[in-house]
């Protein structure tokens, strides 16, 4: 047992300080996001808004999320990341006390717009920063590090939510939202401070390549729109069919989408360590992942036993483990080539545009074609994933071999 905790502790050796800070900054970022959760009832609850009017207030949360992530990438590349990142923080954190005053349809849809516009320009910022602030052979690592926080982070925050909902009301998330806002911002400030913190990978491109002209990097993009869209079905069709398809209780299914968060926990770590040191690819990784999530869908259609749901989860979660970081760090090293908050922005937006269509959509195709014609469909979309994963794989190795064959024609000219 000591072994295998030393071994666990171990993978996480070699990751920068400022990787450590940035990681606690994120957590403390994404627990005190606990209103986020409880938005639909509040709204339904508190403020009396009809089903109709909280699917637009959602829609007006995913454009918000869309346009902040754009904005935030062209302002790091202009001002740098440390700015956005302040600046994003310090001034989500006034918005979300100032969001609990607004209470009517139309102040609230745009209070939530600008919110999110703001909140989510922080994210590509923050991927920039985790660039510079980790060695390249580190880089998968500590993006795992980052996704460990944020799931911590998902975990604490509803369960303080609830507390806080029991305790001081609805109102009480708005402020303690805001001040954990304000309290990343003085953490941020303190440790990070350019004068201080310490760049380990510096990138700075004299012509940098623009995203949208980067073949391979579109081709990504549009990858993990379909990944984006097929894994959040996990967080918004797939408890309905575990309640009315399979008859589990809430507390079951909080038990099987639990399991999910502590796996990744204990194992996502020492797997992406262990994955680094092999010889596969970004590219065939990313595929491999997608293909074990797509498979999760597909086998729920083949039996009724009901331990098939706990086999759907295990497949989805070591998909997610494997693509996530290793799409995250293919993003990253592509980001090299060019403006590094353009590139970073666009793998943000990706998710973004797939948390507008993928949660309405799933819900749609239950509704009107039931659960099986569902993940029938879901499969699909996770098959031309994989499909566009393994055209960027061969493109990748074929740019790689002509590159190769400049390099041995230059090498005999100069033979010659």
């Amino acid at each position: 047992m000591k072994t295998l905790f030393n071994n666990y502790v171990n993978t996480f050796k070699g990751l920068s300080t400022e990787v450590w800070w940035l990681a606690l900054i994120t957590l403390i970022n994404r627990a005190g996001t606990m209103v986020i959760p409880f938005l639909s009832l509040y709204l339904t609850k508190s403020l009396n808004f009809t089903l109709s009017d909280v699917g637009w207030i959602m829609s007006a949360f995913g454009v918000g999320s869309v346009v902040g992530s754009w904005l935030g990438g062209r302002l790091t590349d202009k001002i740098g990341y440390y700015k956005v990142m302040v600046f994003s923080l310090i001034s989500t954190g006034f918005l979300f006390i100032a969001l609990q005053f607004l209470t009517t349809f139309i102040s609230f849809t745009m209070g939530i717009l600008l919110v999110m516009l703001v909140a989510d320009m922080f994210r590509p910022a923050m991927f920039v920063a985790l660039s510079a602030y980790s060695k390249p052979e580190n880089k998968t690592r500590s993006v795992t590090l980052i996704r460990l926080a944020i799931n911590l982070g998902f975990s604490a925050g509803p369960a303080v939510g609830g507390i806080i909902i029991t305790t001081l009301s609805y109102g009480g998330l708005f402020w303690v939202d805001g001040i954990t806002c304000i309290i990343a911002t003085l953490v941020l400030i303190n440790v990070l401070n350019p004068k201080t913190a310490k760049t380990l990978d510096n990138v700075k491109v004299e012509n940098p390549k623009s995203a949208y002209h980067d073949k391979a990097f579109l081709i990504f993009l549009f990858a993990m729109v379909l990944f984006g869209v097929v894994f959040l079905q996990y967080f918004s069709t797939m408890p309905i069919y575990y309640k009315d398809a399979h008859g589990l209780t809430e507390f079951e299914i909080g038990v099987l989408l639990g399991l999910n968060g502590f796996l990744i926990f204990v194992f996502e770590m020492p797997l992406i360590k262990w994955l680094e040191n092999t010889t596969f690819t970004k590219s065939g990784l990313m595929l491999f992942g997608g293909i074990l999530t797509g498979l999760s869908f597909i086998i729920l259609n083949l039996t009724s036993w009901i331990g098939i749901l706990l086999i759907g989860m295990l497949l989805m979660t070591f998909g997610e483990m494997i693509a996530f970081p290793f799409s995250n760090a293919f993003a990253m090293d592509r980001a090299k080539k060019g403006n590094q908050g353009e590139y970073m922005a666009l793998y943000s937006i990706s998710f973004s545009i797939a948390h507008i269509f993928g949660h309405n959509a799933g819900m749609q195709m239950t509704d009107k074609l039931g659960f099986d014609n569902t993940w029938y469909i879901i499969t699909g979309l996770a098959a031309l994933c994989v499909f566009l994963l393994f055209g960027l794989r061969q493109y990748l190795n074929a740019k790689k071999k002509r590159k190769m064959k400049h390099i041995e024609k230059d090498k005999e000219i100069l033979w010659i």
